[in-house]
Parts: C-alpha cells; sequence; structure tokens
C-alpha cells in the first residue's frame, strides 16, 4: 500500500486527504441520520397526551426540543400553539428550514469529494504522461520496461481517486434520498400537530389518527 502511495506522486496525498475526509463524513452522517435521534416514533401522539393532561409546561417543551429534530421542530411549534393556525404553522417552518440544514450538514462536502477526486486522479495521470514521454525524448523507445513502469505509475492515482470517488458519490446520492425522506416525514408530523393541537384531528377515544 505504501509503495503505491510513493509510486502516485505527490497527488496521492489529497487523494488520500479526500479519502479520510470521505470516511468521516459517511460514518458522522450515518450516527446522525438515525430514526431514534431524527424523528422518534409517536411523538406527536406522547405531546397530544400531555397536553391532554395538562403536562405541557415550559419543562417539558424544552425536554420535546433536545430530544430529536422532529422535536425541535414541534417545540416551535408548541410554543405558539395558544396563537392561529397561521403562526403556529410559520414558527414550525422557520425551525425547520434550520433542522433541515443540520441534516444536510457535509453533504455538500461528500459531494464535492466525489467529484474533485477523478480530477485529481486525471491530473496526476496527466503529469505521469508528461513525466513519461519526457524519458521518451531523452532515452527513446529502447526500454519498454521503463516506459510501461512510468505508464503503470501514472495510472495509479486515476485508480485511485475512482476508488475514493465511486463509494463517496453512492454514499452522497444515499443520504440525500434519506434526508429526503425525514424531511417528508417531519413535514407530516408537523401538520399533524398543528391538525391535533387546532382540534381538528381527534379520534372518538381522543387518541390521535
Amino acid at each position: 500500500m505504501l509503495e503505491l502511495l510513493t509510486a502516485g506522486g505527490w497527488l496521492m496525498v489529497p487523494i488520500l486527504l479526500c479519502s479520510v475526509a470521505a470516511t468521516a463524513i459517511v460514518i458522522e452522517r450515518f450516527w446522525a441520520l438515525r430514526p431514534s435521534v431524527v424523528m422518534p416514533e409517536d411523538l406527536v401522539g406522547r405531546i397530544w397526551q400531555l397536553s391532554r393532561r395538562r403536562e405541557l409546561d415550559t419543562a417539558r417543551i424544552a425536554e420535546i426540543r433536545e430530544g430529536s429534530a422532529l422535536g425541535r421542530i414541534l417545540a416551535a411549534g408548541l410554543i405558539n400553539r395558544f396563537h392561529s393556525r397561521e403562526v403556529m404553522k410559520e414558527a414550525i417552518q422557520d425551525t425547520g428550514r434550520h433542522v433541515v440544514a443540520e441534516l444536510e450538514r457535509y453533504l455538500s462536502t461528500l459531494g464535492t469529494i466525489a467529484a474533485v477526486t477523478p480530477l485529481l486522479g486525471l491530473l496526476g495521470t496527466v503529469i505521469g504522461m508528461i513525466e513519461v514521454f519526457g524519458v521518451i525524448m531523452e532515452a527513446g523507445v529502447g526500454n519498454p520496461g521503463v516506459l510501461a513502469g512510468g505508464i503503470s505509475r501514472a495510472l495509479i492515482t486515476t485508480a485511485a481517486g475512482l476508488s475514493v470517488a465511486i463509494p463517496a458519490l453512492m454514499f452522497h446520492r444515499y443520504f440525500n434520498s434519506r434526508v429526503n425522506k425525514l424531511i417528508i416525514g417531519m413535514e407530516e408530523q408537523s401538520l399533524r400537530l398543528i391538525e391535533v393541537m387546532k382540534g381538528e384531528r381527534e379520534s372518538d377515544e381522543g387518541r390521535v389518527l
């Protein structure tokens, strides 16, 4: 492995750094986008039960806010629950934009890595080929082994760049898809909260539908 890094030249250093950064982002996003952290199950139902028992005080709302990303959004609405539906909805939307930005954190960096590393690899190959042609001009083509070795070293950076870019691109699209699904789910839960808190959605047994 060390031999490949050395043979690839100095451009292997930024490619290696991109690989480390991409790995760190993937691990962090898998941890940060866990369903229990972003959108716990039946949170609106629990909030409604607290409201019915008149236990939805400032401390409870703070606990909901700190519990999850969805909790932050719903807490913004709960603070304004005594205002009109429009005010409550606007508060939820304002907080939602900040939460969505956090869910998308580092994804643009991961996408940049997926786009840049193949170019770094190609640049390394071009530089390597220039060096090979320099050898040809000086020593001619009488030693195929030297030329083959030079071309092989030139292609190492391209292979390294693609090895980093392909998984980075796959994970970038996967996390974008997961974030979009979470956003849709949080929008549904937020609208559900507004409906139940404004008395527009409740079953005969007092359970949230």
